[in-house]
């Protein structure tokens, strides 16, 4: 098991909390929670370990498209890069079903 930590300069910050998906076998929990700070802190736990710079790159993705301010917690049981972008992308989505 391995916890990663990672910072990123937003500026949309979001109103109400999210919550997408389930931490299951090749599947992840994604949590939104509205902040103050003017950065999103992302802590992840994930049960594969040595993905460290696999998580960077997908989270730079997200952030360059959405530039949301908030506290994220993700919860990985070894899920893909493309999963892991499907629950970011649906986190989004029901953010937008929120207003």
């Amino acid at each position: 098991m391995e916890k990663l930590h990672y910072k990123f300069e937003t500026k949309n910050p979001i109103q109400k909390p999210v919550h997408i998906g389930v931490v299951a076998s090749g599947d992840l929990e994604v949590i939104f929670r509205p902040t103050d700070s003017d950065e999103t802190v992302v802590n992840i736990v994930t049960g594969s370990d040595g993905f460290k710079e696999v998580w960077q790159n997908v989270l730079d993705r997200f952030f360059a498209r959405y530039p949301i301010q908030a506290n994220i917690e993700i919860n990985d049981f070894g899920s893909t890069p493309g999963v892991v972008n499907l629950r970011l992308t649906q986190a989004m989505e029901a953010l937008k079903d929120e207003k």
